[in-house]
């Protein structure tokens, strides 16, 4: 039984260690927020953060998280009010909305560390996340906002 700290609750999975994290939270836990993508890391659909850093929970093995605290989209906030999700309201980001949890994940670690990114340090800090309906200028233009919204923009 290994015992897991996912947004900000101690929980037990009964799995094996070498289990990717996201099959643990989706399977389960019943998270389900946190999607599939690729299955190697390339796509960053189930980009989650483990001990505040991003992480593709399909290449990382349950075992490897130990008590490091998991934060899935679900523990962003319970009634989308943190700056990256009013944002990605507000500019109606989401297309299809697969990819959206991930790339949500991955814009709130670019803001813990830059508060007033420019547009190629978003690029950069967003190329791991594929969008195939191709939001990508309204990703830029909500991470701009979400840092409006946190006063780092």
């Amino acid at each position: 039984m290994l015992k897991l700290n996912v947004n900000g609750k101690a929980v037990e999975a009964d799995v094996d260690p070498q289990t990717p994290l996201l099959w643990v939270l989706r399977d389960t836990l019943g998270m389900t927020g946190t999607k599939y993508g690729c299955g190697v890391a390339l796509c960053g659909a189930c980009t989650v953060h483990v001990n505040g850093q991003p992480v593709r929970s399909c290449m990382t093995p349950v075992g490897d998280v130990g008590d490091q605290p998991v934060t899935t989209i679900e523990g962003l906030s319970a009634d989308r009010s943190h700056p990256v999700q009013r944002a990605w309201l507000e500019l109606d980001v989401p297309q299809c909305g697969y990819c959206q949890s991930g790339q949500i994940m991955s814009a709130v670690a670019l803001l813990a560390q830059n508060p007033a990114p420019s547009d190629e340090q978003i690029s950069t800090a967003m190329a791991g996340n594929i969008c195939r309906c191709g939001t990508y200028p309204r990703i830029r233009a909500a991470i701009h906002r979400a840092a409006q919204l946190k006063g780092g923009g």
